[in-house]
Order: structure tokens, then sequence, then C-alpha cells
């Protein structure tokens, strides 16, 4: 009978085992979440001291591209647009196989009233380069929405010349940074 109570013993023994293990478990988890919760409060304040840092060399870089970029991301409803509308446009193209002509009616985009109310004073000179610029183009390169989109950006680059504002050399499209700031077409017809 001796043996009898020796075999609770090791049942006894026995069941704390799991028990130990299952807290272990628990405590292993625990740690490794804590872990977890510790590395990503270091990487967001390395991101946040580091955006700082950017933020603190970005203006002496580029002070002048800071307001052009804010200009075309933030839209202030409150003040609409103005536009300024071309007189009509029907130039002959550059031959190709036969004759062709455009005919485009342009509206400007401008800054404010007090620029549109200052642009008649160009006008002669925008419409010049503009005939120009028309009448360089073949209709293969004006037939496509990439072409038509090219020949806006080449007319607003001739325009803001036009009223004493040249483009800078790194432009890209959509970028602002005269008193013009797009070239639309309301109507473009080749035939």
């Amino acid at each position: 009978m001796a043996k009898a109570p020796a075999k609770p013993e090791v049942a006894a023994t026995e069941t704390p085992a799991p028990k130990k293990s299952k807290l272990m478990i628990i405590i292993v988890v625990i740690l490794v979440l804590v872990l977890l919760i510790v590395a990503a409060l270091v990487g967001v304040l390395l991101l946040i001291k580091g955006n700082k840092n950017k933020d603190d060399s970005a203006p002496e870089a580029a002070p002048a591209a800071a307001p052009q970029a804010q200009a075309m991301t933030t839209v202030d409803l409150s003040k609409p647009p103005v536009f300024v509308q071309l007189d009509t446009f029907t130039v002959n193209l550059t031959r190709e196989e036969s004759d062709h002509y455009l005919q485009a009616v342009i509206v400007l985009r401008v800054a404010d009233a007090k620029v549109a109310a200052q642009l008649p004073a160009f006008m002669p000179e925008i419409r010049h380069r503009t005939n120009l610029l028309l009448s360089s183009k073949k209709p293969s390169e004006v037939a496509t929405m990439e072409g038509r989109e090219a020949l806006a950006q080449e007319l607003l680059i001739q325009i803001n010349e036009a009223v004493g504002a040249p483009a800078p050399r790194d432009i890209r499209p959509g970028m602002v940074w005269g008193p013009v700031h797009g070239v639309l077409f309301n109507s473009f017809i080749v035939q």
C-alpha cells in the first residue's frame, strides 16, 4: 500500500507542469507584445524627428517652390478661378499628306482678376506667339490627347514669356510659375 500514495505524488507533480508551461507562454506573449509596442513607438518617434529635420532644411533649399506647390494642392473655394477667353484661332497646320487647318478656342486660367485686367495690354504678342506655335504643328502632333496636352504646355510657356515670366529650367507639367496658370481648349477642331 505504500506504493499507492507514491502514484498520486507523481500525478500531482505532472499536473502543475502544464500550468507552469501555460503561464510561461502567457508571459512570453506579453513580453513580445510589449517589445512590439516599444519598437513601434521608437519608430514613430524617429519618423517624427526625421521629418522635423527635413522641414528645417527644406525652406533654405527651395523657398520659391513651396508657395507654388501649396497653390497647386490647396483650393480656396471662396475665391473662384479667373479665366480669360482669347479670340478663336484658325491656322493652317504644317502639311503632312494634304492641307489641314486647326480651329481652336483657347481660355487662359490666370492668377487673379488683376492679371485678367492687365492681360489685354499683352494680347498682340500673345496672339502672335500662339499663331506661330499652332501653325508649326502637324495634324498628327495634335491628334492625340497627349499631343494636345503638350501643346497646352508649350502655349503656357510662350504666353508666360510674353507677359514677362520666363519658364524655369526644371519645368514640369502642371507646374505654376507665372501669372498664367493654365491653357485650356474650349474647342479644338482639325480638318
